[in-house]
C-alpha cells in the first residue's frame, strides 16, 4: 500500500445535517452522534477524513465540531499540529498558538574536583539502570507477544472488540487543580493525571466487585470496605512521542523535507503496569505514578518497540506488523494518552473553540482514556465499548472524584485551607 495524489472534493468531507435546534437533549444527542460515527469507517477512495458540523448548542459549546482523522494520516502530535495550525489566537487574529514546552534545567556548576568522582558515580549508575531496565522491559515485552495476558476484569474487553462501536464521554477539569497536586508532590501533569486515574479505575472496579456484597448492620452494597482482588494485573499501553523535540511541533517545521521532527506516525509504546488498590492516602496513587514513570523514563522500551515494529514491517509486511501489534495490545486492558494543548483561547475564523476532546476507536481495547489541556482545563475523555463497561459516565465522574480527593490530600499537607 502506498499513498497516491488525488483530489480533494470538499463536499464528500464536509458534513452540515440539519438539525432540530429544540431537541429534548443536545448532549445527548451529540454523544449518540459520535456512537453512531464509530459504526462506520471512511471511504478509502478518498482522503482518509471528514468533518461533521453539528449546529446544536450543548451544555459545553453553541456548537460541536467532529473532526474524524484516520490514524494512518498521523499520530496524536501530528493531529495536534495540524490542527492548531488551522486555528489562531481570539486575543491575536494573526498569531498562532502556543503550546507547553519542557524547561530545560539549568545544572550548577562548580570547581571541585571531589565532585568528579561524585559525578562519575552517578552516570555509572545512570547508565546501569538505563541497561537493566530496558532488557526487563524488553523482555516483558516478548513474554506479552507470546502468552502473558492481564487478569481477566471488567475493563478488559473480549476477542473482537475492535470492530464493536464505541461510546465517547468527556468531563473538563481544573488544569489549575493537577498543577496544584504536580507542585504539592513535586510531579508532573502526566504523574498526576496517571495517578487520578488509577484511584478512579480502583473505586470504579472496588464498586463492581462489591455489588451484592452489604456491610453490617447498613443493609447496602458497600464502597468502604476493600473488594479488589488480590495480585491482579492490569496494565496500559502509553503512547510515546519519540520525536527529538517533545510536545506538539510547528505544523510547518514538520512538513520540512529534512526536519527532526516528521509529521506522521512517530509513536512507540510501553506496557505501564497500573495500581489498582484501596488507598486511605489519596496521594499515594500519585507517588506511585511518578515511581512507575520514573522508571519508565529510564528506559529505551519505546524505541524499542518503535525500531521492533518498523524492523517486522520491512521483512514481514504489513499484515504480520500488525498481528504483532494487535496481539501485544490485546493481551493489556486498555490504553492512555496525554496530549498537550494550547496555552490561549483559539478559534477558526474568530469563532472562539471552548474545549478539545480527542479519542480514537477501532483498537482491540474496550477501554481508551485521553487527558487533553486547554488553556487552563483539562479534559478527560472515556472511549468505551458498552458491552463491557455500560457506565463509562460513572468511571468519568469517579475520575474527576479522585482529583478532588487528591488536591484536598495536597491541601492537607501544605496546611492549605481550600
Amino acid at each position: 500500500m502506498k499513498w497516491v495524489r488525488t483530489k480533494v472534493d470538499l463536499e464528500r468531507h464536509v458534513i452540515v445535517p440539519e438539525l432540530n435546534p429544540n431537541m429534548d437533549s443536545p448532549d445527548k444527542f451529540v454523544e449518540d452522534y459520535v456512537y453512531n460515527l464509530s459504526k462506520t469507517t471512511i471511504d478509502k477512495s478518498q482522503p482518509l477524513w471528514d468533518l461533521h458540523l453539528l449546529n446544536v448548542k450543548t451544555s459545553d459549546s453553541q456548537a460541536v465540531g467532529i473532526f474524524r482523522i484516520h490514524h494512518s494520516l498521523g499520530d496524536g502530535a501530528s493531529l495536534m499540529s495540524l490542527l492548531l495550525a488551522c486555528t489562531r489566537q481570539i486575543n491575536f487574529p494573526e498569531a498562532l498558538p502556543t503550546i507547553p514546552t519542557k524547561k530545560k534545567k539549568r545544572e550548577k556548576t562548580d570547581n571541585y574536583k571531589a565532585l568528579w568522582f561524585c559525578r562519575f558515580l552517578m552516570v555509572f549508575w545512570s547508565v546501569f539502570q538505563l541497561f537493566w531496565n530496558t532488557v526487563v522491559d524488553i523482555f516483558m515485552f516478548i513474554v506479552t507477544a507470546l502468552f502473558l495476558k492481564d487478569t481477566d476484569n471488567p475493563l478488559k474487553g473480549p476477542p473482537g472488540v475492535e470492530f464493536t462501536p464505541r461510546r465517547i464521554v468527556h468531563r473538563t477539569v481544573s488544569l489549575d487543580d493537577i498543577k496544584f497536586v504536580k507542585n504539592a508532590m513535586n510531579a508532573t501533569i502526566n504523574d498526576v493525571a496517571l495517578g487520578i486515574t488509577q484511584a478512579g479505575l480502583s473505586r470504579y472496579l472496588n464498586r463492581i466487585y462489591g455489588e451484592g456484597k452489604e456491610d453490617e448492620g447498613q443493609g447496602r452494597p458497600t464502597e468502604i470496605k476493600n473488594n479488589l482482588p488480590k495480585n491482579m494485573r492490569l496494565r496500559s499501553t502509553l503512547l510515546i512521542n519519540l520525536r527529538p523535540s517533545a510536545g506538539i511541533q510547528a505544523f510547518a517545521d514538520m512538513m520540512e523535507k529534512d526536519t527532526e521532527a516528521k509529521y506522521g506516525n512517530w509513536i512507540g509504546y510501553v506496557l505501564l503496569p497500573f495500581t489498582i488498590a484501596i488507598r486511605d492516602d489519596p496521594l499515594d496513587y500519585v507517588r506511585e505514578a511518578k515511581a512507575t514513570i520514573d522508571r519508565k523514563k529510564h528506559s529505551l522500551e519505546a524505541i524499542y518497540t518503535f525500531s521492533f515494529a518498523e524492523i517486522v514491517l520491512k521483512l514481514f509486511g504489513i499484515k504480520a506488523a500488525s498481528a504483532l501489534s494487535h496481539k501485544i495490545i490485546s493481551h493489556t486492558t486498555m490504553c492512555f494518552s496525554n496530549i498537550a494543548g494550547p496555552l490561549e483561547e483559539i478559534g477558526y475564523y474568530g469563532h472562539p473553540m471552548t474545549y478539545l476532546a480527542a479519542s480514537s476507536y477501532g483498537q482491540p481495547h474496550a477501554l481508551m482514556i485521553n487527558f487533553q489541556s486547554y488553556i487552563n482545563k483539562m479534559t478527560i475523555v472515556v472511549s468505551v465499548d458498552e458491552g463491557t463497561i455500560p457506565n463509562p459516565h460513572q468511571l468519568c465522574e469517579d475520575i474527576a472524584e479522585s482529583l478532588k480527593l487528591t488536591k484536598d490530600a495536597a491541601a492537607a499537607t501544605l496546611h492549605i485551607k481550600l
